[in-house]
């Protein structure tokens, strides 16, 4: 059954989801809000398995040997997230006897977003994105883009969804949505302001603007160069208006933690 959901609020949005009886869906840690007493709350290293309603899952049969093959498969879903920097545990939530209610929200400020996967219709989200989703969502992390990326020391660390329900994801600021149709099916994007793209466009991760002897992109970017993703083909893809990079440097300066200015110094001014 489709998630019934309400996406309310402006400069920092939350869901408010409608639970039907025997209904679940899924958070990471620290995203959800609150919920009415008959929705039940359970906490779990597994990963969603997607589309249970069939009952036999990945298959492989019973007995110790499932029990063994479902043992190591969760152990490398949690060792995957472990690596990637997200939480462990899922949170699961269930109504129980009747209509439930419960809210979930991002940890920055910004909008939120139901996107609906398909089996025909897989989204890839960064790392941060994932707020909640109904339990027939299938939750991964793809180590992607990483060869292009190690050549320049970056790589994108990414989470899937497939199965069949509805995800919900946050992001800071505005959101931006643009098709890679109309743009000749190719774009550069600051890799801090994607929030998520369907499956099959491709990207690629290099760094740009590298220091030279002079030291000039050192002032202008911290020594760090900038980041850039090359996406092709044709899809939708979710920008977001705010990096967090640049979120973290606008609070730095308000709270006088960055005198000389977030380039270094080479374009900084101080008031006397």
């Amino acid at each position: 059954m489709a998630l019934q959901l309400q996406i309310v609020g402006n400069a920092m949005q939350m869901a408010v989801v409608q639970l039907q009886p025997g209904q679940t869906v899924y958070c990471e840690a620290g995203k959800f809000l609150f919920k009415t007493v008959n929705v039940s709350m359970d906490t779990r290293i597994s990963a969603p398995n997607g589309n249970q309603q069939g009952g036999g899952g990945q298959g492989g049969g019973g007995g110790m040997g499932g029990m063994l093959r479902q043992a190591m498969g969760t152990a490398m879903q949690a060792g995957q997230r472990m690596l990637a920097g997200e939480s462990i545990a899922f949170q699961y939530f269930t109504a129980q006897g009747g209509e439930g209610t419960l809210g979930f929200a991002g940890t920055l400020p910004g909008e939120m977003r139901a996107l609906e996967i398909t089996p025909g219709r897989a989204w890839l989200a960064e790392k941060d994105a994932f707020v909640a989703a109904e339990s027939g969502v299938n939750f991964g992390i793809a180590f992607s883009g990483m060869r292009t990326g190690m050549s320049g020391g970056e790589g994108f660390i990414l989470e899937k969804f497939t199965g069949q329900g509805t995800v919900i994801i946050a992001g800071a600021g505005n959101f931006i949505d643009l098709n890679l149709s109309d743009f000749g099916g190719k774009l550069q994007v600051d890799t801090g302001c994607i929030v998520a793209f369907e499956e099959g466009v491709r990207y690629g991760v290099e760094r740009v603007g590298r220091m030279n002897r002079q030291g000039v992109m050192n002032a202008m970017f911290g020594g760090e160069g900038l980041s850039l993703a090359t996406l092709e083909g044709n899809g939708k893809v979710i920008l977001q208006s705010m990096t967090l990079e640049g979120l973290a440097n606008a609070l730095r300066k308000a709270q006088g933690g960055d005198k000389e200015g977030a380039t270094g110094g080479l374009f900084s001014t101080r008031v006397q």
